[in-house]
């Protein structure tokens, strides 16, 4: 892999103005931007391999002249290197796309002029297709959380959590950030996204109902500013728990490998457009921040279409048993 291959410790005597340039793009998108704590480790490690890279490829640590001559066959280089290397082009569009944040920073502080970046394509990522469960399995799945064994609780707090995936179209991450003050009590509740964006999302009683149910289980005493979602000790819950219990539910069940905490959210959003659901109603339930994204599920229901006629249409019934002769 790219990152066992390429991460090691950046030299030390890397050029002072050059540290000092990452530390404030750094600071910038964890201030200003409200960049994740995930998405700030991924451009770290994006711009750290660039980095030995480049000291690999110059010679020496680089420094801010040697960003400002850089050409477009040296980023061309790195991209050859990453994918020598056996990284994914998904990766490696990310890698480009931080490199290019990180240069418009640098040009916009007046410390490197350099729009050979610019002449640089984006490897082409191949269009996925989200997987959600059929809505018998999503049922089955919300249903079979007694089965994992454990304290009872610890059900209700799965049945609870899953219900909210898939019932509110959240993402895992913002599940377990919540606090125990935003249980939902009423049709709505206020969710943090990506970027500290918040969107309001409709909650049905289903869900209002199971997260009751698991508060009135758990022995733990959950502070109004404390986690709502905790684990056996009483500290919040961590994604790895809910990932873990989740292949062992979908064995039980017989579900495919894709069948996951995030496959609720995928879920969530394909059925809503199966039944009826519009785009733009859809993106804002899903806290997406460009329409094109949550397009991706068009993809999918047209699949679904397109199974049904193939399964339904006298005409396409009669290609298919020709097909058999």
């Amino acid at each position: 892999m790219v990152g066992t291959r390429l991460h090691k410790r950046i030299t030390p005597d890397l050029d002072p103005g050059l540290s000092a340039a990452i530390a404030e793009w750094r600071n910038w998108l964890a201030d200003e931007k409200r960049a994740s704590p995930h998405t700030l480790a991924a451009y770290r490690r994006d711009l750290d391999h660039f980095l030995i890279f480049l000291s690999e490829h110059l010679g020496g640590p680089p420094g801010l002249a040697d960003l400002a001559a850089l050409r477009p066959a040296d980023f061309r280089s790195y991209l050859a290197r990453r994918a020598a290397a056996g990284g994914a082009r998904t990766s490696t569009a990310r890698a480009l796309s931080t490199l290019r944040g990180f240069f418009r920073r640098l040009e916009r502080r007046d410390l490197v002029h350099n729009a050979a970046i610019d002449g640089v394509r984006t490897p082409k990522v191949p269009r996925s297709v989200p997987k959600p469960l059929s809505p018998a399995e999503a049922r089955e799945t919300l249903e079979g959380t007694g089965m994992l064994g454990g304290e009872p609780w610890v059900a209700k707090r799965d049945a609870a959590l899953l219900t909210l995936l898939y019932g509110c179209g959240l993402r895992i991450g913002e599940a377990l950030a919540l606090d125990r003050r935003q249980a939902p009590i009423g049709d709505s509740m206020v969710v943090t996204g990506k970027g500290n964006k918040q969107r309001m999302v409709p909650v049905l009683s289903v869900v209002r109902e199971g997260i009751a149910s698991y508060l009135a289980a758990c022995p733990h005493r959950l502070e109004a500013d404390g986690p709502l979602f905790v684990g056996v000790r009483g500290k919040r819950l961590a994604a790895g728990v809910v990932q873990k219990r989740m292949r062992t539910l979908r064995a039980l069940l017989g579900l495919a490998e894709t069948a996951t905490p995030h496959a609720l959210r995928h879920s969530f959003a394909t059925h809503l457009l199966a039944n009826g659901g519009d785009l733009r109603t859809i993106q804002e339930l899903l806290g997406h921040v460009s329409l094109s994204t949550t397009q991706r599920y068009t993809a999918v229901d047209d699949a679904k279409l397109m199974e049904v006629y193939r399964r339904s249409h006298p005409r396409a019934m009669a290609d298919r048993a020709a097909d058999e002769f």
